[in-house]
């Protein structure tokens, strides 16, 4: 799902190297937009979280700098919303950034 909606690096390889570049920039569009705005706005709140999302969060900017937290996060929720989806579970943030 993260795949499609182009919250993926590309990837440029060849001859056993691995080149990944910014993201894709393929699928939807409109829904790449919003699921960035959501994880922008989660980003934005991050350090009042006390949570382990909070805790990984935190710890993501401080390596990467938030713009890529920004996109790290939306590609993440967008994989914990497709097991959701498919497999019925209840969402559980613990479990979800353990």
């Amino acid at each position: 799902f993260s795949a499609w909606c182009g919250l993926v690096p590309k990837q440029h390889s060849s001859g056993g190297k691995s080149c990944l570049k910014g993201i894709t920039k393929n699928g939807n569009k409109q829904l790449r937009t919003l699921i960035l705005h959501g994880a922008r706005a989660v980003v934005r709140y991050a350090d009042k979280r006390q949570d382990k999302m909070g805790m990984w969060l935190r710890e993501l900017i401080a390596r990467r700098g938030k713009v890529k937290a920004v996109v790290a996060l939306a590609n993440k929720l967008c994989r914990i919303g497709w097991h959701l989806l498919s497999s019925g579970e209840q969402f559980n943030v613990n479990k979800a950034f353990a």
